[in-house]
């Protein structure tokens, strides 16, 4: 089986997140860059499935600048067989429409039975990427699974709804997202960080791909206008005089929050 492992470098969580006001785009200067967490965990779970069953190979892909290789190459330091990278200038701020057309392409290109991703990103947060991908490819869905089980043809999995769970399963080849509830990834021992030196790392252009980002048939987001988010405003107090209560319910009221 090969399982092909969609992961993003990202800036860290607990670093400062700030727009660049002149490009519209995150300034990823701003803070130190790392691979996602949940990219991790899917890698964890594709990683779990092959420790098991010999034979299987796990294949990392990623979308993102040159200066993202040793973030990627983590993956290979997890444990992946090979790395696949799509490096190209026209790709600088894509949209979720080019970066799922993108992927798609390289997943055609590299081949896959199984697809993992992680339900979002935790920079973007556009949380349809997976989706996009799965339908561009013609294949089944299955996202934002709180717990998967990989056999040889088929995937099956649950998913949280309002009230409940759903139980859901697809055949093979498909793509799945999981959700932050599968286990944390693992570390790569000096071992598996050695070994990842020697392990293929195929790096892919726009033209290898026959994507076009200035398709003007395609139908790509276009930014009209970017500004800092405005300062946290004071809230307000309500000083109890006896009419505390009332003066609660006038609040939620006039701001139709009752």
């Amino acid at each position: 089986m090969k399982i092909v492992v969609l992961v993003k470098e990202v800036p860290d969580t607990y670093g400062d997140r700030k727009l660049n006001l002149e490009t519209g785009l995150a300034d990823r200067a701003a803070s130190e860059t790392v691979l996602d967490e949940i990219g991790e965990r899917s890698l964890e779970v594709a990683l779990s499935y092959a420790d098991a069953h010999e034979g299987t190979e796990v294949v990392v892909l990623s979308m993102a600048p040159e200066s993202a290789q040793a973030t990627v190459r983590k993956g290979l330091a997890m444990g992946a067989s090979a790395a696949v990278q799509v490096v190209d200038d026209a790709l600088l701020g894509a949209d979720l429409g080019l970066t799922a057309e993108v992927l798609a392409a390289a997943l055609r290109r590299t081949g896959f039975d199984l697809v993992i991703a992680g339900n979002q990103s935790t920079d973007g947060t556009g949380g349809v990427l997976p989706a996009m991908v799965a339908e561009l490819l013609d294949v089944p869905q299955a996202t934002s699974l709180s717990s998967v089980e990989i056999s040889e043809g088929a995937i099956a999995g649950v998913r949280a709804i309002d009230g409940g769970v759903a139980r859901v399963s697809a055949e093979l080849p498909t793509v799945i997202s999981i959700t932050e509830a599968l286990p944390d990834a693992r570390f790569p021992n000096f071992k598996g960080i050695m070994a990842a030196k020697k392990k293929p790392f195929e790096t892919l252009s726009l033209a290898d791909l026959g994507v076009d980002a200035d398709d003007p048939a395609a139908a790509r987001s276009i930014m009209l206008a970017v500004a800092e988010k405005p300062p946290r405003a004071a809230g307000i107090k309500i000083t109890d005089e006896g009419d505390a209560g009332e003066k609660l319910a006038a609040f939620l009221i006039e701001n139709r929050l009752a």
